[in-house]
């Protein structure tokens, strides 16, 4: 009789597996083509505010989303105290058209930071808690680069209007 898959994963490759798919999700090559910071490679501020209407989120709203998620993830595995995130609010952040250059760059540096942070605590993660709670750790790993795929799927959606729109 065949073993399933999941019976067959050593414990510690698990963590190698979810950071592989943090990674792909965020930063590196990946068989699903342009990944989060790609996606918003090359953008200038106006271009990141930009909304298709006043309903609809921006790029850059996107991008401060998925840095609060990896925050909020962060947190969890580390406990660190809720309401540490460096910008006032939760889930969704307005940013006014016409925020300039050096907040954006500073937005994408805060991405970077807690994309980062995340990974270092991933790495730290003992295969052994894995399953214990709910949810179980490695679905919220596993969730934040999900996450990140959505995302910049959106955003190139958006960058596409944007040129469209020009």
């Amino acid at each position: 009789m065949k073993k399933q898959l999941s019976s067959r994963v050593k414990p510690d490759s698990i963590v190698s597996v979810l950071l592989g798919a943090l990674d792909q999700g965020y930063k590196k090559k990946a068989w699903h083509g342009t990944n989060l910071r790609g996606s918003l490679r090359g953008l200038s501020a106006s271009q990141a505010a930009w909304r298709p209407s006043p309903q609809r989120h921006s790029i850059w709203e996107v991008a401060i989303h998925a840095a609060y998620w990896k925050y909020a993830v962060w947190r969890r595995l580390t406990g660190v105290k809720r309401g540490s995130f460096p910008i006032e609010g939760s889930n969704w952040f307005h940013i006014a058209e016409g925020s300039g250059e050096t907040e954006w760059k500073r937005h994408l540096k805060l991405l970077d930071d807690y994309h980062n942070k995340l990974r270092s605590a991933v790495e730290q993660l003992n295969p052994k808690s894995f399953g214990s709670r709910w949810p179980k750790i490695e679905y919220l790993v596993a969730g934040i680069g999900l996450h990140d795929v959505y995302h910049t799927g959106q955003i190139q959606i958006l960058k596409r209007l944007l040129k469209e729109m020009s």
